[in-house]
């Protein structure tokens, strides 16, 4: 039978009422000026981190039990066209100008307290978490015996999204820059930034690649990612429009398409192990091609989603997803490995410690990856905790914190 609930809406016979209760507690506490389809845009970023490298992230299992990174994409070059649906850091950017640009605009302080606040807030969970991992690997290691290629693996894992952070830590302390680009040249204040990254490829990949030095690709960090962020500033500053959202839908998906069949850029938007190129790290042309038409796409949609989040049953996981965001991407990998470490000591299992080479693999590790998010979500209940304020904890300890991170971050370099 369906039931009436207090608004007069009538639910189906499946829904559970806490569950409703409480959606319908979040949404009434949801201040009317929330803009939903932000959180909405950052939620569906953020779940494509941890499922695209649940997704890739493989293992080989060595003689003496120790496990090894692995890619399937270095066999299944197939799959490769996933990484275009799950490679949305340019939404993540791009909302991420934009709430930083309403955040800075609303401000009661001097822009300086302003970004020392947002850095904290970045800089807690990473912290956080890097300590406490570097506190288990001793314990792992000679409490549970655990391989020290493992450990060298985990730590790899562990600290490799944490560079987007680092990348977004910066970026947000140019706000203020950003600001002002935005006020001067309206929406194309990204055009300069994606000229660089274009520049760049010209020179590292065309007829005088040979002479260009290694570290010419490194240029294209700064630009790269702060060109969907710098489009999101615009975008909240009224400086980027629907006629502007259908020019980058557009001029993105061609360019894009022109960079892979004319110019032969990488399929995958993620690194190839043994690849002589890769598009991400740091981004190519390619990475900003994709963020321009994703962007476009997203401010687009704008309206239709803010609609559709009005619904208490969708908005309540955006709130929780948004919530979580900094403990999602910086212990998502640690929800993989607590799955694949003790696996690793039954041999070979199929998605979890055998090698990442047929679409058999595929399959089992899409089995494995409700188990992943279980996970993710009893290590959440724990962590979260990184992410508030460290109201008792006095220099003493951060400096301890800061250097157990630091020793953790040099032990997964050195793998």
């Amino acid at each position: 039978m369906k039931q009436l609930t207090a608004s007069g809406r009538r639910t189906g016979p499946a829904r559970i009422p806490r569950l409703a209760a409480l959606a319908d507690r979040i949404d009434a506490r949801t201040p009317a000026h929330r803009d939903r389809a932000l959180d909405g845009l950052r939620a569906l970023a953020l779940l494509a981190v941890p499922a695209g490298h649940w997704l890739v992230g493989g293992f080989t299992l060595d003689a003496d039990g120790g496990l090894h990174n692995a890619s399937p994409l270095t066999t299944l070059g197939g799959l490769a066209p996933a990484s275009w649906l799950l490679q949305m850091l340019g939404i993540f950017f791009l909302v991420g100008g934009c709430s930083s640009y309403l955040s800075y605009r609303r401000r009661t302080g001097t822009a300086r307290q302003w970004t020392v606040g947002r850095l904290r807030r970045l800089g807690r969970p990473v912290l956080g978490a890097t300590a406490v991992c570097a506190l288990l690997l001793p314990v792992l290691h000679y409490g549970f015996h655990v391989p020290l290629a493992t450990l060298h693996t985990a730590s790899t894992l562990v600290v490799q999204p944490l560079w987007f952070v680092a990348v977004y830590a910066v970026i947000t302390a140019l706000t203020p820059y950003c600001v002002r680009a935005s006020r001067r040249l309206g929406g194309w204040a990204a055009a300069p930034l994606i000229g660089t990254v274009a520049v760049v490829d010209l020179l590292r990949y065309g007829p005088y690649a040979d002479a260009m030095p290694s570290w010419i690709s490194l240029v294209n960090l700064l630009p790269g990612w702060m060109f969907a962020y710098q489009l999101g500033v615009s975008w909240a500053d009224g400086r980027v429009g629907r006629r502007a959202a259908w020019l980058l839908l557009g001029g993105g998906t061609a360019l894009f398409a022109t960079l892979l069949l004319v110019f032969h850029y990488p399929l995958s938007m993620v690194g190839v192990p043994g690849a002589d190129r890769t598009n991400s790290h740091p981004p190519s042309l390619l990475v900003l091609a994709l963020a321009a038409a994703q962007s476009g796409a997203a401010i687009l949609l704008r309206d239709r989603l803010a609609r559709l989040l009005g619904r208490p049953a969708l908005w309540a996981p955006v709130v929780v997803v948004n919530l979580s965001a900094l403990t999602i991407l910086c212990w998502h990998q640690v929800a993989m490995l607590a799955a694949a470490v003790p696996a690793s000591y039954a041999g070979r299992i199929a998605g979890l410690t055998a090698a990442p080479d047929s679409v058999g693999w595929i399959l089992a590790r899409l089995a494995w990856m409700p188990l992943f998010a279980v996970l993710l979500v009893v290590i959440a209940a724990f962590a979260r905790r990184l992410e508030t304020p460290w109201v008792r904890t006095g220099a003493l300890r951060r400096t301890a914190a800061g250097v157990l991170a630091a020793g953790f971050v040099s032990f997964a370099l050195a793998a």
